[in-house]
């Protein structure tokens, strides 16, 4: 399969991307329609797609259907509108008691998360090769400067002992923190410095080491740049670094604070060259790296990213644990992005549509199967929340007007329902609207 990706041409990938997250949304409409008949309610329609019928069958009351439009799916139950005629039938959905119709709901949103679980868990399981500090305590080696974890206090040599209330935490946990922290959020930090706790709190970004630092990695060069101060000097790939004016280096960003350190001024690198120590001379130059950040000391020097790695075996029990985990935080994170939209913290522009979706789904076909999984697991999980929310025409909107029926012991009128349901599309409508117009003008911007 991920041959097959690898050879699609672009028309194939965006293809290959709707059909992944027409599939998303079939599983959720799968989850209503076998509670639903589960409860006996008669489903009259379940289609892959909208539009037009193109081909199916019919198996008892129910048409299976495949439809021009494959953008998702729907299910059709047998007196579900309230504003259409009903026969009374007892398989009807509105002759079901409100406990059924309310799980009937529910199961959509919960077949959602069942596959983002699952596929996280096949994902993040078996065997990977991993940084071979990722299991341990998160001693810092070394601090961006104006980083977050600067400007929250921490210092190379401090151990990190919470992060965010999780105890005596692993850099591989930072990572995921980090990732799973939605932007511009304070963290809360427990620092342990000389036998003091210090408590602090950094601002969540998308780069680990710029919140809490970096961790003792060996500094080995990948490549040189010709003409370059480390090229000329006699620098090769291969060569570890050391030392720096006889100070020890434990990791790249210190080795480059101490390139910034010293400037123009000549610096004595101490490396390991085949297991043999060597001092080399250099002289830094003011370089511009074409990132944005203008011109700065450097000798020209690229490192092995992950110089040490190691094999790691996670378990099918492990890798569900951790699913479940990673489905939770991701799913808090996302509600907090919400909750950040609804008060003006965040702006819809932040947001997807439609063609923003299909979009970074091709991107993400392009680089394989691995990549094109992880993001229909996130997009499920998203599109559980969402349809979570109290918002009327959405699920979570019905279970809340099941919700105010049973504690009023009766039916809003027919009327009212009317009124929840307007209000509900038009502020999806609006949303829609905007997600869409910034989704084209995302779109076009980047031609």
């Amino acid at each position: 399969m991920g041959h097959i990706l690898s050879s699609l041409s672009s028309t194939g990938y965006i293809l290959a991307a709707i059909f992944a997250l027409g599939l998303i949304v079939v599983i959720h409409e799968l989850g209503h329609f076998l509670v639903a008949r589960y409860f006996g309610v008669r489903v009259d329609v379940f289609s892959f797609g909208f539009g037009p019928r193109l081909l199916g069958f019919k198996r008892g009351p129910t048409d299976y259907r495949i439809s021009a439009l494959p953008f998702g799916g729907y299910v059709r139950m047998a007196g579900d509108n309230p504003s259409e005629e009903r026969a009374g039938a007892p398989d009807e959905f509105l002759s079901k008691p409100r406990w059924q119709r309310m799980l009937i709901a529910l199961a959509g949103p919960a077949m959602n998360c069942i596959l983002a679980i699952i596929m996280f868990a096949v994902i993040f399981g078996g065997s990977t090769q991993q940084p071979v500090y990722s299991d341990k305590p998160i001693v810092v080696a070394g601090v961006s400067k104006a980083s977050p974890a600067d400007k929250a206090g921490i210092q190379p040599g401090d151990t990190l002992v919470s992060i965010n209330g999780a105890e005596n935490p692993t850099w591989e946990r930072a990572g995921w923190e980090t990732e799973l922290s939605a932007p511009n959020v304070q963290i809360p930090v427990t620092i342990e410095r000389q036998g003091q706790l210090i408590t602090t709190s950094v601002r969540a970004t998308f780069n680990a080491g710029e919140m809490f630092g970096y961790p003792a990695e060996r500094t080995v060069v990948d490549s040189l740049t010709a003409d370059m101060p480390a090229a000329r000097a006699g620098l090769r790939p291969a060569d570890q670094i050391v030392s720096v004016d006889g100070e020890r280096i434990e990791s790249f960003v210190q080795f480059t604070q101490a390139v910034e350190r010293h400037e123009d001024r000549p610096m004595q690198i101490g490396i390991l060259r085949n297991g043999h120590p060597e001092l080399i001379s250099v002289r830094p130059v003011k370089h511009d790296f074409g990132d944005g950040h203008g011109l700065r000391w450097s000798i020209g020097i690229l490192p092995i990213q992950k110089a040490d790695q190691h094999t790691v075996e996670k378990g099918a029990l492990d890798s569900i644990k951790f699913s479940l985990w990673y489905s939770a935080r991701f799913s808090q994170q996302f509600m907090v992005i919400v909750g950040q939209l609804f008060v003006g913290k965040a702006s819809p522009k932040e947001f997807l549509g439609p063609l923003g979706i299909v979009t970074i789904s091709g991107r993400a076909a392009r680089h394989g199967l691995g990549n094109l999984s992880r993001l229909m697991a996130l997009i499920s999980l998203n599109l559980a929340v969402l349809n979570l929310l109290p918002i009327p025409i959405l699920d979570g909107g019905h279970i809340l007007m099941l919700g105010i029926e049973g504690l009023l012991r009766h039916d809003l009128s027919l009327k009212t329902k009317e009124r929840f349901i307007q209000v509900g599309f038009v502020f999806i409508l609006l949303i829609f609207a905007v997600v869409m117009y910034n989704d084209v003008l995302r779109f076009f911007v980047h031609q």
